[in-house]
């Protein structure tokens, strides 16, 4: 066994540069300021936000007509409680960054309730979409066994159904928590969609992995997309200081009834695809295409050798031929 560690007569200095460290830049420390919300819990109201989504699926089981609505009404309050006070904490840390709190003062309280209170409201319409976007993931795989096995087990399905609770947060002007949570389900899934990307209904990722939907993305209803694919920004305008103009429309329009293929890549604020368009494997596009178009790649000329079955290693040996 190796001998106990101890930093000892080190542990003074080393704590001192540590925190020089933090005054010296204060990009990467939050002190000396008194709000910001908590990503743990925030990753709580998610979990809790799952179980009201999907009951029986995520949380408590065993429930039945019965008992659930006892199981609602206890959810209901933590989950409010919870997100009051993530609210409360992102709007006051955008007034404290903006420089508008005194101290001693609670000026979000009563706009921190009446979000909380909107959000709640909002679950079982953000349920109803959830319930298309499960059919969507069930018609759309042959794999697919039942709708039961897709909210178990599909990434693709628990990413959008964290951007659906994260976009009506978005939309109501919460700082902070709405990119928390769709960046958690990133980091779960592979799948990232930014808030403010506006998707209708019935939206099916498929295979999910390396999915990329940015900010000012707009997707219609009944579009699925395979893996890998990104919606993307063609360029970055700067300002006469080089600095990103941000909140103008960066990322592609899709209409109704779109289908991306795997490592699709779909770029510009002013790119429009059709509706019922389609866009082949690793295609690469930043020009509109109309409804009812089909993109896609010429043809590879592929290249087989085949190997004598004695000398497999041996190139001499090879022959090409084509298919």
């Amino acid at each position: 066994m190796p001998s106990e560690f101890q930093i000892g007569e080190r542990l003074g200095p080393l704590v001192d540069r540590v925190v020089e460290s933090y005054f010296s830049d204060e990009r990467t420390r939050h002190i000396d300021r008194a709000y910001l919300p908590s990503r743990a819990e925030v990753v709580q109201i998610i979990e809790l936000l799952l179980e009201l989504g999907y009951p029986g699926y995520y949380g408590r089981q065993g429930l039945n007509r019965h008992n659930v609505r006892f199981h609602v009404g206890e959810l209901l309050p933590r989950l409010g409680e919870k997100l009051f006070d993530q609210i409360y904490q992102a709007l006051c840390y955008q007034q404290e960054t903006n420089g508008q709190t005194k101290p001693g003062q609670s000026p979000c309280d009563a706009k921190a309730r009446e979000l909380t209170m909107a959000f709640l409201e909002k679950i079982p319409a953000i349920r109803e979409q959830l319930a298309g976007d499960v059919q969507a993931a069930y018609d759309g795989d042959p794999a697919a066994v039942n709708t039961d096995e897709v909210v178990l087990a599909y990434p693709g399905v628990l990413a959008v159904t964290v951007y659906r609770f994260a976009h009506e947060l978005h939309l109501m002007g919460v700082p902070l928590i709405p990119r928390t949570m769709t960046e958690w389900a990133h980091q779960m899934t592979g799948v990232d969609i930014h808030p403010g990307a506006r998707i209708g209904r019935n939206f099916f990722i498929d295979h999910a992995t390396g999915v990329v939907i940015g900010e000012t993305s707009e997707i219609g209803s009944n579009v699925k997309l395979y893996q890998g694919v990104t919606l993307g920004a063609l360029s970055f305008p700067k300002d006469e200081r080089g600095r990103l103009i941000r909140g103008h429309k960066r990322h592609p329009t899709l209409k109704d009834r779109v289908t991306l293929y795997a490592n699709a890549t779909v770029l510009g604020g002013e790119t429009v695809l059709g509706e019922n368009s389609m866009v082949g494997a690793s295609v690469f596009l930043t020009s509109s295409i109309p409804d009812n178009a089909m993109v896609r790649l010429k043809d590879p000329e592929l290249r087989i050798r085949k190997l004598r079955p004695d000398q497999p290693d041996e190139p001499d040996w090879a022959v090409d031929f084509q298919i």
